[in-house]
């Protein structure tokens, strides 16, 4: 019998819409912890991984050590993928978790920007629409001159922002052979020791269930971080960041069923205009190739 076998492309899918559901997940859960301070929840998200992470490097025999070579890169990942964590507990906690998804996954379009200046990938005329269409759609979600106008959307963004540059850092990593789970690790860890002061200073007492489900969190974010890693390590973005949409299908169904969530109509023009801009570019790239 032969075997089956996946191609690196098919595998990037399967692991970014594995991510796409984990983070949809994460964040729904977050958004049921309550009132605990965005920097606590991030610490108990992080911690977690790094724990997951650090069992299986032990397993692979993978030193903690970093490579010289990778460790400013390492480094950059991590401040920008802590920002952009805390970007994004903050925005889930003052908007609707579909709102908050849809602005942190604005992040692959940041990753093309990124990626031109750091990377030295080209960047065409009909990407750049393509950008700009994704900007506009994000004003709907944002809605700068709407009455209902909410400052936490631009951290949303700026959340979105940080993501595409950590993203880009990790697909730089990628290049130089590191292994996801270290990547995973180095990150998890640094997070761990930049939010340690800022959460013993505002420390809030929990209760059993708040524990249970920032555990719950801290789980569906470590798959997360995995198969987001796993999913960039096997494949660049532009092949399969589409697919990483279907995190706003998720986030819909749990904070319409845990939550009683239901976006407003601007905002479901946002999400219809960035994931119709992410489709356009998905298969401009496609034929492309």
């Amino acid at each position: 019998m032969h075997s089956l076998k996946i191609s690196e492309k098919n595998k990037g899918i399967i692991y970014i819409i594995c991510a796409a559901f984990f983070f949809a997940l994460m964040n729904t859960l977050v958004k049921c912890a309550g009132d605990i301070p965005s920097i606590q929840k991030s610490f108990f998200r992080n911690i977690i991984a790094m724990i997951f992470a650090f069992i299986m490097m032990k397993r692979d025999h993978i030193s903690i050590i970093p490579e010289k070579k990778n460790l400013i890169h390492l480094i950059m990942r991590s401040i920008f993928g802590t920002t952009g964590i805390i970007c994004n507990f903050y925005a889930v906690d003052h908007l609707l978790v579909a709102d908050a998804s849809m602005l942190n996954k604005l992040s692959p379009f940041f990753v093309i920007i990124f990626s031109y200046f750091i990377l030295k990938e080209k960047i065409n005329p009909f990407q750049i629409m393509c950008l700009i269409i994704a900007f506009t759609g994000s004003l709907f979600i944002i809605k700068p001159s709407f009455e209902k106008f909410n400052m936490w959307t631009i951290v949303g963004l700026a959340g979105g922002i940080a993501a595409g540059m950590a993203y880009t850092f990790v697909r730089m990593l990628s290049q130089s052979n590191v292994k996801g789970t270290y990547i995973v690790f180095f990150f998890s860890a640094f997070s761990c020791i930049v939010t340690l002061p800022f959460l013993i200073a505002g420390y809030k007492n929990m209760t059993l269930s708040q524990i249970l489900i920032l555990t719950g969190a801290g789980l569906a974010g470590s798959g997360g971080q995995f198969s987001i890693t796993a999913a960039y390590l096997h494949s660049p973005a532009r092949e399969i960041s589409i697919y990483d949409y279907s995190q706003i299908i998720f986030a819909m169904i749990l904070s319409y069923i845990f939550l009683n969530q239901v976006p407003d109509g601007y905002s479901i023009t946002g999400y219809i205009v960035i994931c119709s801009s992410s489709v356009i570019m998905f298969i401009y790239n496609n034929k492309k190739e």
